[in-house]
Order: structure tokens, then sequence, then C-alpha cells
């Protein structure tokens, strides 16, 4: 997960941001090191509760979910179980890109 999250940080004409969907405690001060560590300063790390965000339609065997949006209105849906996600999933989700960019 950290190399799209740089990798999405270091985009210019997109926003992002990593929702943590758990109830662990100390995972807020796990994702404030990793920011720091991996010197990520533009997206956005919050936390949720294990189900997500209501509406979002996060399904429920996926590890990783990433939204690509814009406009209120999504234009790609990847979800991954945590053996699947790997650089061919990131290579994947980055071909996106260019349907939420400005550029």
């Amino acid at each position: 997960m950290t190399s799209l999250v740089k990798k999405l940080d270091s985009t210019k004409g997109i926003n992002s941001f990593v929702i943590f969907m758990s109830d662990d405690e100390n995972l807020k001060d796990a994702a404030v090191k990793l920011a720091e560590k991996e010197g990520i300063k533009h997206t956005i790390f919050a936390i949720d509760n294990p189900a997500g965000p209501g509406g979002y339609k996060i399904h429920k065997d996926a590890e990783v979910t990433v939204l690509l949006y814009t406009g209120g209105e999504v234009k790609a849906n990847h979800a991954y179980r945590k053996a699947d996600f790997n650089a061919k999933a990131v290579d994947a989700i980055i071909k996106d890109i260019p349907k939420i960019s400005d550029k």
C-alpha cells in the first residue's frame, strides 16, 4: 500500500486520502509515523469504523479498496484481497488516474 500512496501523493492534479477502516486505537500514531517515515506530505490519512464510510459500497472481503472519483462520481473502483494487492494492482490503479486528473 505504501508504494501506491507515495505515487498518489506525488501525482499532480489530484487530491488523495487514505481511510483506514479499523477500531484499533493505536492506528492513528502508526499512520502519522508512516507518513513521516515515507515523506508523504499531501495525502490525508483518516480512520473510520471497520465497515467503512456509508454509501461507499466497500466490498466486505476486500483488504484494500481504491476509489478514483471526481465531481462526486466514481470513475474507477479497485478492490483487492491482501494476497492480490501487489505491484501489478498498483500499476492498474495508476493507469486509471487520467480518468480523474485534469492533466
